[in-house]
């Protein structure tokens, strides 16, 4: 996925928008010579004015209890954001946002970071659930996209895992980690900040226990990755594993038992146990850029790449990397897909949505095709990266099918592995990511 490419227009929009965020003063971590220190900023990056009175989050908000949990879709289109309803796909809001943007979960089942011109901006999607003892209550209000920003130069890969979500701005190496329910409407939360040495297009993710994987290049190539302790009581952070055997690093994964895996363009890397395992491409270019893990399963699914040379390869293998017994297996298919293919069912199936049409399932443990669902027309990845193609999103026992060329959500009940229900949409469906409400 080589998503490094930005437009000029853009890089002028973020740097203006950067400059307009006040900065606050937070300690930054820097990496030398195998140590990497770490420093807790207050929120003061990107804070900005309360979101408008009309926002789900204000006092003045019309805001309804609902009987359940009312989760909804977010999809991006050209130069805006639609909000709808994941049951029925009912729009119940559109979001003008000049340019291309991206979405994010924010991890805390209500929100979602739209990666724009700036930084990482907070969408509401207007729905939520609140613990109370055994029970929970469940509220909706109108989606509502507010102006708190995260600050960014080229807002990069946003991961959420262990309760925490980690931002990465490709500009400059920078990563905020905050505590994903601490998220609201009002200010940012409070960020632990890390500053990797140079700029580059890489990844961090925190683990449960306080460790943190990150990515570690410049901006003309990348092939390192560390695993850093949790922060010390001078919040500083060192060199649990290392890896420098990863030319090409890109994406990222968490599997079962929080094992994790970064992809390199020979092979992947294995991260378990304060250890980094490399599992060598049976080819000399083996690229494994875009992965899916699950909670669920020991094996995570992985697309793979042959042509270095390639304008676009159109793939016709994907990759199952088990976790568990360090093993790399390819699948050779009769059918193409894109990086906006892949993704995992509640129970660990890996889906890949194919050129053909259909949506694949797969048994990971032997890689057998289960079934084809059959969804949206046959297609074609475009050269552009950025440009619509269909598109899959999991979220529960439903996945989530864009179809641009007819404008078309589809809802696929995975149970059942039949199209539940279609609907049209008022614009050209590119990115799209949910919430649990």
């Amino acid at each position: 996925m080589s998503h490094e490419k930005s437009l000029t227009k853009r890089r002028v929009q973020a740097a203006a928008t950067t400059r307009r965020l006040h900065m606050g003063t937070g300690i930054l971590a820097l990496i030398t010579a195998g140590t990497l220190l770490a420093g807790c900023a207050s929120s003061a990056p990107g804070q900005a004015a309360p979101a408008p009175e009309s926002s789900a989050g204000s006092p003045s908000a019309k805001i309804a209890e609902a009987g359940t949990a009312t989760p909804r879709l977010v999809l991006t289109y050209d130069g805006g954001l639609l909000v709808a309803n994941a049951r029925d796909g009912a729009i119940l809001s559109d979001h003008r946002l000049e340019g291309f943007n991206r979405v994010n979960p924010a991890g805390d089942g209500r929100r979602v970071l739209v990666s724009t011109a700036g930084g990482f901006q907070v969408l509401d999607a207007g729905a939520w659930s609140e613990k109370h003892g055994e029970h929970a209550h469940h509220y909706t209000a109108e989606p509502a996209l507010t102006e708190l920003v995260f600050p960014a130069g080229k807002p990069g890969h946003a991961v959420v895992h262990a309760g925490h979500t980690a931002l990465f701005d490709d500009a400059t190496g920078k990563i905020n980690i905050f505590e994903s329910t601490k998220l609201d409407n009002k200010e940012l939360p409070r960020t632990d900040d890390v500053a990797l040495p140079e700029a580059h297009h890489g990844v961090a993710v925190q683990l449960s226990d306080g460790k943190l994987l990150v990515t570690d290049g410049t901006s003309e190539a990348v092939n390192a990755v560390k695993l850093l302790s949790a922060t010390d009581a001078k919040h500083r952070r060192t060199t649990v594993a290392e890896s420098k055997q990863c030319p090409g690093v890109h994406g990222e994964a968490v599997a079962k038992d929080e094992a994790m895996v970064v992809g390199c363009e020979d092979g992947i890397l294995v991260i378990k146990d304060e250890k980094i395992s490399k599992l060598e491409a049976p080819d000399a270019y083996g690229r494994i850029g875009n992965q899916a893990g699950s909670e669920a399963s020991s094996v995570v699914l992985g697309d793979y790449k042959r042509d270095k040379d390639a304008e676009l390869e159109r793939p016709q293998t994907f990759s199952l990397t088990d976790t568990a017994t360090n093993t790399l297996k390819l699948i050779n298919i009769d059918y193409s897909y894109s990086f906006r293919s892949l993704a995992r069912s509640a129970g660990g199936d890996a889906l890949l949505l194919g050129t053909d049409g259909k949506l694949h399932v797969y048994d990971v443990k032997n890689g057998k095709e289960k079934k084809a669902i059959a969804v949206v027309g046959a297609w074609e990845e475009p050269i552009d990266w950025q440009q619509p193609r269909p598109t899959v999103h999991v979220s529960g026992d439903t996945a989530y099918v864009t179809e641009p060329a007819t404008k078309e959500l589809h809802f696929v009940d995975l149970k059942t592995g039949k199209v539940s229900r279609s609907v049209t949409l008022p614009e050209v469906p590119n990115e799209i990511t949910s919430i649990k409400g």
